[in-house]
């Protein structure tokens, strides 16, 4: 294991993560091959905007409802204004779609005041003077809000479902690693690029020591929980220890082989179980084949 240990030093001290990507954006090109297509699909949602996309679909939420009015004030007397709040809700739902939840919510207030100035009594005023188009006007705002959420909703299973997908095709490609016998300083290494990726840490060492650590420092157990003496710490509240290294051991069959050592002390990181235990089982992963490869006896 000394051969490990040697060649850790060349690499850079902290890797960086961008929010959104996967634990295999780090290996594009590596012992377990190219990123797949899932993979890259999971980065960001499938999706990635600037900041002046955003600002222009801001503006856009604003003033495509307005001329969606203007254009349905042409045909107000052969158009009912149930039927033309019905038409709005579909602009709703195209901004809603961006992902943006103030796009959205843009959207459906400019409908509801524009709707409100154009085609209801009296009309080119902000003023409404039957009731029924009053509530009329407060449906297609509710409504419009309530798709919003829905879409957003929808938009956040598809990417916690994209970002699972990611974690076990990381997970594969490592268990394809050991089973291709590829060397240990190969799959060590990506491993340690894996864990940076999936728990959002600044950097990921592996200590091939087997003695005992200080009772102080942070561990990170097997069922995904982190303690520090002992004591259980509240990582979705909290985040991650940031005046320590977290110790993630590296066992296979009840034996120690070793630990990582993550660093997360340039800002606080909140992985939730399920990526701690992704961490843990790339961790069994190394485990079992620094197992398979020490001399019996």
């Amino acid at each position: 294991m000394q051969h490990l240990s040697g060649r850790r030093r060349a690499r850079p001290h902290g890797i960086h993560t961008a929010p959104g990507r996967t634990l295999t954006e780090a290996l594009r090109v590596g012992p377990s091959g190219p990123l797949t297509p899932r993979c890259r699909r999971a980065v960001d949602g499938g999706v990635r905007t600037t900041a002046r996309d955003s600002v222009l679909v801001l503006w856009a939420a604003l003033v495509v409802p307005l001329a969606a009015c203007a254009l349905l004030a042409a045909f107000r007397e052969s158009v009912a204004n149930t039927n033309a709040a019905l038409g709005l809700v579909l602009v709703v739902v195209v901004f809603a779609a961006t992902g943006r939840r103030l796009a959205g919510v843009l959207a459906a207030l400019s409908c509801g005041v524009w709707f409100d100035f154009f085609l209801t009594e009296p009309y080119q005023r902000l003023t409404i003077d039957d009731p029924a188009d009053v509530e009329t006007a407060v449906l297609l705002l509710l409504v419009g809000v309530a798709v919003t959420e829905i879409a957003l909703w929808g938009r956040r299973q598809q990417a916690r479902a994209s970002r699972r997908a990611g974690y076990l095709d990381g997970i594969v490609s490592a268990a394809r690693t050991v089973a291709d016998g590829a060397s240990t300083e190969s799959l060590v290494g990506a491993v340690e690029r894996q864990v940076v990726e999936v728990l959002g840490i600044d950097d990921c060492r592996f200590d091939p020591g087997t003695g005992a650590s200080p009772p102080s420092r942070p561990l990170l157990h097997g069922d995904g929980t982190v303690t520090r003496d002992g004591q259980p710490l509240d990582v979705a509240r909290d985040g991650l220890p940031v005046d320590d290294r977290i110790e993630l051991p590296v066992e296979h069959g009840g034996e120690l082989h070793g630990r990582f050592l993550l660093t997360a002390s340039t800002r606080v990181c909140r992985p939730d179980l399920d990526r701690r235990l992704v961490a843990v089982t790339l961790a069994g992963q190394v485990g079992a084949a620094l197992a398979g490869r020490r001399p019996a006896g």
